[in-house]
């Protein structure tokens, strides 16, 4: 396996007592590279973490994590990952700083770091907070400090900003780029096309266990975009929905020499409509 390859999946398939989960899946996770595996609740997301994280086994296919096969993990290789779902325990009963500095120990962290992670993740003034007190957000953000304590070469994150106010998942988003930025490999499982066009460099679009389309998100939305249409506001506050016909191109370039147009926007479909087109189902 490549060396900058952190995570490989070949020809997965899972199935359980005669139900297909998983259908003959593969692709990969670059290092400096956020890939998100996107699909409605039931696709199989979470059972593909499981999977190449060593908590399942496969019915077919190999997953190769860090260069190792995914049957065969090991400590040192929890040692260098970092996982984010919505199992990931951490202890109600103490405050934020006492949970970090159990893992920070565990992992052979230096407890200097933990206050620059609490600061990072905007949880550094609910230090002294017990678990049991803070909101979801903060118990989310709480997650991922402990995720990314001993900065993971490969970051799964399950639905990472699910069910949280739009100020906490900017948050969120703004640390996973960062992390991207200094190298980290990021596999995130979302049901939010949104998210997933603003911080996945490739996608995986899967419906009932089967890997439908894969690519970067603006090159998928260019290809399912079969009706070519723009937005031309001109300066006037005229709002015009123009194709590509003769005729409009004429008009635009009218505008253009006159200086009367303000903006200009194409109307590629969003990820979700590409999902549609896909598969003719709606995300749920």
């Amino acid at each position: 396996m490549e060396k900058n390859v952190k995570l490989r999946i070949d020809h997965i398939s899972k199935q359980f007592n005669g139900y297909t989960i998983l259908n003959d899946i593969s692709f990969e996770v670059k290092q400096g590279e956020i890939v998100g595996f996107l699909g409605p609740s039931g696709a199989g997301k979470t059972t593909t973490i499981k999977i190449v994280t060593g908590q399942l086994k496969q019915t077919s296919g190999e997953a190769m994590i860090l260069g190792m096969d995914s049957r065969g993990i090991n400590q040192k290789i929890y040692q260098r990952i970092g996982i984010v779902s919505d199992n990931s325990g951490i202890y109600e009963k103490l405050d934020v700083y006492e949970n970090l500095r159990i893992f920070a120990r565990l992992l052979n962290v230096s407890l200097s770091q933990v206050d620059e992670l609490m600061k990072q993740v905007g949880l550094y003034e609910h230090k002294k907070k017990k678990v049991s007190k803070l909101s979801r957000g903060q118990i989310q953000r709480l997650i991922l400090a402990r995720a990314i304590l001993h900065k993971p070469e490969l970051l799964f994150l399950d639905e990472p900003t699910s069910g949280l106010d739009p100020a906490t998942a900017e948050g969120i988003h703004k640390l996973l780029l960062n992390l991207k930025k200094e190298g980290m490999a990021i596999f995130l499982t979302t049901h939010n096309m949104n998210e997933a066009k603003k911080l996945c460099d490739k996608v995986a679009l899967i419906n009932k266990g089967r890997v439908v389309e894969f690519g970067k998100p603006s090159q998928l939305c260019l290809k399912y975009n079969q009706n070519i249409t723009y937005n031309v506001l001109l300066r006037n506050g005229e709002l015009h929905h123009v194709s590509q016909k003769s005729s409009a191109i004429i008009q635009v370039s009218e505008w253009l020499k006159s200086d009367q147009i303000e903006t200009i926007h194409s109307n590629e479909p969003s990820l979700e409509k590409v999902f549609l087109a896909v598969t003719g189902e709606e995300l749920v």
